[in-house]
């Protein structure tokens, strides 16, 4: 599931909208050591980009 949520996100990750709409629902659908994972994923592939998106969603998660 991970790696197919990474596609996704890659895949949306040209408009911002879209981008934390999927990634609000990979955190719900994730187990706990694969939010992680993603974390980690995100802020080294979108941190420059997102980091404002990335700093709202994991801060539930």
């Amino acid at each position: 599931m991970l790696s197919y949520v990474k596609k996704i996100l890659t895949r949306v990750s040209f408009d911002a909208r879209l981008f934390e709409k999927e990634l609000r629902k990979a955190i719900k659908v994730l187990i706990a050591e694969e939010v992680q994972e993603l974390r980690n994923w995100c802020y080294t592939n979108y941190g420059n980009q997102y980091e404002a998106i990335l700093n709202r969603c994991f801060v539930l998660a």
